[in-house]
C-alpha cells in the first residue's frame, strides 16, 4: 500500500498537479513538459510509487466546498483510478482561530498517523506541501518529521502563473496531458523525507502512539460512477472534547521529556536482560527493538539467519560433512589410488556391495567387520572410499542414517547405544582423514560449508593422535594450511599466510576464520600426558590455530581430578580447555571440570540446570556452555513438538540457562551427522526450549563470538565486524514480521 496524503485549499490544481507527477501512467500530465526527462529521472532518484489511494485533508467552509467540486469533478474524468478519501475538520473555514488550528493540526495528525499504520511493509507515505494555506503545510511537515514520510513533495512555477492553470483552471484541463507552455510553468519538486521519531514507540505511561489509541475513521471513497461534483465524499471530523484524548498533547508532552523517555527505555531494556545484546542494536529505533523483543524466532526465519554472521564453537572435524561431501572427499582418495589398491578395498567391502545392490540392511556391526580402527589407516581409508563411492546414494542414505530413525534418545532407546548417533559419521573424520589425498578436498567442504552457513568463526576440533599415531602435530600443520589454501583465514593476520593454491578463493575480504581444539579422550588415561606434549609442541608453532583442548569421552570413566595432572604443561602454556560434560551425566562431573580442570567453557552441561548453586557460579565466572540442541536430543532426549516420538521426554534446558543469565553459545556439534546449521540449532533451540525471540536469538549470536578461544584483541575486533555487519544488515533488511499462525 502507496499513499499521497495531501491538504487543500483554494487552489485544488495542486492535487492533480501533484498526483500527475508521482502517477504518471495513470495521468501523464507533463507528457509534453520541456524538461520532462528531468522529472523522470527525480522520481527514479527517490524511487517514487505510484499511490495505490489519495487522502485529503481540509478545512470547511464554501471555499473548500468549492475547491472539492472541482477536485471531485477532474477525479471522474481521469476515471476514478484508486480511492480519494476526504476528511474535513468540521466546524473550521478560514483558520482564523487559534482554536480552528489546533482541531485542524489534530486532524492532520491523525490522518499521517494512520496512513503511516496503513502502509504495506515496503509501501511509501508521500507528502504533499503544496496545498492549503501555509498553517496546512506546515502541520503536515511537522507530521511528516515525527510519522515518517518516504518523500514530501511541492510545485512551483513563476508569478503569476498562466491564467490557463491559475484562476482559470478548470478539471477538464488537468485531465490530459498539459501543452508544453503549460506544463512547463509548473516545477514538480521533492523538498525532504521524514523518519519516524523514536519517541512515538517508547511507552509513556504504559502506552505508546498508535492509531488505536488515537482513532479516525476511515473516510469514505465515492461510487465510481457518481460524477456529481456536488456529492463529494467525504467525513466530517469533530474534534475531541476531552484534552487528555489529543494526539498532538501527547506529541507535545513526548517531545518535552524526550530525553528521559529514551533513557528510560534503554535502561529498562538493559535492566531486563541477562546479557548485553549487540552494541549496535541498541542504537535501532525503539519501535525496532521492540519488534525484535516481541517476534518469536520460528522455523520460516532460517532463511534470515543465514544471512547473519556467527561463530560455532563446538564442530567435530570429523562429523562436519554431509553425505554429498563425504563422496566428494571419498572420489579424491579413490582417484588417487592405484588399480591394486581398489582391487583390494572393493574386495573387502563386497559383502556390503552386495546388500547394498539388493536393497539389503548392512549388519549392524558393520563398521568394526569392514571399517574397524584396528586397520592399518590407508586401508580403513580406502574401504571407506569404496563404500562412499560405489555404493548409491539411497543405500549409504539407508545404512548410515535411515537405519537409527527415529534419532531421539539413541543413547538409551538404541541397541546400538551412544554409537547409534556417530553412524552416519562412521565413513568420514579419521576413517578417510589418514589418506593424503583426503585432507585438501575435506578442507575446501569446510569451508564451502561455513560460507554457506554464514560462519565468520569456527571451531573445529578433533583428535590428531588418532589421525597421525607417529606425527600428530603435523596433523595441525597440515589441516591448517589445507584450510588456508581453501580460502580461510587461520591466523589472527595474514602478514605470513603463503600464497594460495592456484584456483583457491583468496583469504581475506569475509573469508571464515578457522582455529582448532585438540580432543584428548578421557578414556585413555595411559597416554593422555604424552597427547597433551603433543598439543603444546603444535601451539608452540601455531598459538593463534590451536587455540585449546577438549576432554572427551565416557563421563564414567575417570573423573578430572584423578587426569588434572597430566594438564599441567597445557596450563603452563595457557591453552585453553573446553571439556564434554553433564552430556545426561550428573551435575558433578560439571564441577569438577570446571574445579580440576580450569574449564572455560563445558561442552553440553545439559545437567548443570539441575544444580542451581554451581550455575549461579558459572554466571559469576562467565563460564560458557557449549550447547548443541540436534544433538543433545538425538543422544540424551528432549522434548520437541515436531517430533511425536519425543513427547515424553523432558523440556530443554535453554530457557533455565537464559533465564538465570548464564553464558550460552549455539552450537553444531557434528552438522554432518545431524543435519544441522548453527541457524538451525537456534530454530531447534526455540523449540525445544519453550520459544526464543528474535532480540535473544542475537544475543545467542553474540556469546558464541564472546567466548571465542582467541586472544581478547582479536575478539574485540571480530565482534566490532560482526557488529558493524548485524546493524547494516538489519537496518538495511529488518527481521522478517511474525509469522501468520498455523
Amino acid at each position: 500500500m502507496n499513499l499521497l496524503v495531501c491538504t487543500l485549499g483554494a487552489s485544488w490544481a495542486v492535487v492533480p498537479e501533484v498526483f500527475g507527477f508521482v502517477a504518471p501512467a495513470t495521468l501523464d500530465l507533463y507528457a509534453h513538459h520541456p524538461e520532462q526527462q528531468r522529472l523522470d529521472a527525480l522520481r527514479e532518484e527517490h524511487g517514487l510509487n505510484p499511490p495505490d489511494e489519495v487522502w485529503l485533508c481540509t478545512t470547511g467552509g464554501v471555499q473548500t466546498e468549492r475547491s472539492l467540486a472541482r477536485v471531485r469533478e477532474w477525479w471522474h474524468l481521469i476515471g476514478a483510478p484508486i480511492p480519494l478519501r476526504t476528511w474535513i475538520a468540521e466546524g473550521t473555514d478560514q483558520l482564523a482561530s487559534q482554536s480552528e488550528c489546533e482541531h485542524l493540526r489534530e486532524l492532520t495528525c491523525r490522518v499521517v498517523l494512520h496512513a503511516s499504520e496503513r502502509l504495506s511493509p515496503t509501501g511509501q507515505l508521500i507528502l504533499s506541501l503544496a496545498g492549503g494555506r501555509k498553517t496546512m503545510s506546515a502541520d503536515l511537515q511537522s507530521a511528516g518529521q515525527l510519522f515518517g514520510a518516504h518523500a514530501w513533495l511541492h510545485v512551483v512555477g513563476p508569478d503569476p502563473l498562466p491564467e490557463e492553470i491559475a484562476r482559470g483552471a478548470t478539471p477538464h484541463r488537468f485531465a490530459a496531458p498539459l501543452p508544453a507552455h503549460l506544463a512547463g510553468a509548473i516545477t514538480p519538486m521533492v523538498v525532504g523525507r521524514g523518519n519516524r521519531s523514536d519517541l512515538l514507540d517508547v511507552k509513556l505511561d504504559g502506552f505508546a502512539v498508535r492509531g488505536q489509541r488515537f482513532p479516525l475513521p476511515l473516510a469514505p471513497t465515492a461510487p465510481a460512477d457518481d460524477l456529481a461534483p456536488q456529492t463529494t465524499a467525504v467525513l466530517r471530523w469533530p474534534l475531541p472534547s476531552d484534552p487528555a484524548a489529543l494526539l498532538t498533547r501527547e506529541l507535545d508532552r513526548r517531545e518535552r521529556e524526550s530525553s528521559r523517555l529514551l533513557g528510560n527505555f534503554l535502561a529498562d531494556l538493559g535492566a531486563s536482560e541477562h546479557h548485553e545484546n549487540w552494541r549496535a542494536l541498541y542504537r535501532l529505533p525503539p519501535r525496532e527493538i521492540q519488534r525484535l523483543r516481541e517476534t518469536p524466532l520460528r522455523g520460516c526465519d532460517e532463511g534470515w539467519l543465514d544471512t547473519l554472521p556467527k561463530a560455532d564453537l563446538h564442530r567435530h572435524l570429523g562429523g562436519c560433512l554431509d553425505l554429498p561431501a563425504q563422496i566428494g572427499v571419498a572420489r579424491a582418495v579413490w582417484d588417487a589410488t592405484d588399480p591394486n589398491g581398489q582391487a583390494r578395498a572393493l574386495d573387502a567391502v563386497q559383502p556390503l556391495l552386495e546388500l547394498a545392490k539388493q536393497r539389503l540392511p548392512w549388519p549392524l556391526d558393520w563398521p568394526e567387520q569392514y571399517a574397524g580402527k584396528q586397520l592399518d589407516g590407508t586401508d580403513r581409508a580406502l574401504r571407506c572410499a569404496a563404500l562412499l563411492t560405489q555404493c548409491e546414494a539411497a543405500a549409504l542414505e539407508q545404512n548410515l542414517y535411515e537405519i537409527t530413525a527415529p534419532r531421539i534418545a539413541l543413547k538409551t532407546r538404541s541397541p546400538l547405544g551412544f554409537a547409534a548417533y556417530e553412524r552416519p559419521g562412521e565413513l568420514t573424520g579419521s576413517a578417510i582423514l589418514t589418506h593424503p589425498a583426503a585432507l585438501a578436498p575435506y578442507a575446501e567442504a569446510l569451508v564451502a560449508q561455513a560460507r554457506a552457513e554464514g560462519l565468520v568463526y569456527v571451531e573445529l576440533r578433533g583428535s590428531p593422535h588418532k589421525y597421525r599415531q607417529h606425527d600428530p602435530a603435523s596433523f595441525v600443520d597440515d589441516l591448517r594450511l589445507a584450510l588456508q589454501r581453501a580460502g580461510a583465514l587461520v591466523t589472527a593476520s595474514q602478514d605470513s599466510s603463503p600464497p594460495a593454491a592456484p584456483g583457491a578463493e583468496p583469504t581475506g575480504g569475509g573469508a571464515p576464520r578457522f582455529a582448532f581444539i585438540w580432543i584428548i579422550d578421557r578414556r585413555q588415561r595411559g597416554s593422555i600426558g604424552q597427547v597433551v606434549d603433543h598439543a603444546v609442541r603444535a601451539q608452540a608453532r601455531h598459538d593463534d590455530f590451536l587455540v585449546g583442548l577438549d576432554l572427551a569421552g565416557d563421563e564414567g570413566t575417570h573423573a578430572p581430578e584423578v587426569l588434572a595432572g597430566h594438564f599441567l604443561p597445557a596450563f603452563r602454556n595457557c591453552l585453553r580447555m573446553t571439556i564434554h560434560a553433564g552430556e545426561g551425566e550428573a551435575a558433578e562431573n560439571i564441577w569438577q571440570a570446571a574445579y580440576h580442570l580450569h574449564a572455560d567453557r563445558i561442552g553440553h552441561g545439559l545437567s548443570l540446570a539441575e544444580h542451581p548453586r554451581l550455575r549461579a557460579r558459572f554466571r559469576d565466572r562467565d563460564l560458557c556452555i557449549e550447547l548443541c540442541p540436534t544433538s543433545n536430543r538425538e543422544v540424551v532426549g528432549f522434548r520437541d513438538p515436531a517430533i511425536a516420538e519425543s513427547s515424553e521426554l523432558p523440556t530443554y534446558p535453554l530457557r533455565t540457562f537464559i533465564d538465570h543469565g548464564v553464558p550460552v553459545a549455539i552450537c553444531t556439534d557434528n552438522p554432518g551427522i545431524s543435519r544441522t546449521t548453527v541457524s538451525r540449532e537456534l530454530i531447534t533451540a526455540a523449540r525445544m526450549g519453550g520459544s526464543l525471540s528474535h532480540w535473544e536469538a542475537l544475543a545467542l549470536i553474540k556469546q558464541g563470538f564472546t567466548h571465542a578461544f582467541v586472544s581478547a584483541a582479536e575478539r574485540e575486533t571480530m565482534l566490532k565486524q560482526a557488529d558493524q555487519q548485524l546493524y547494516r544488515h538489519l537496518s538495511e533488511r529488518p527481521a522478517p514480521d511474525p509469522a501468520p499462525p498455523s
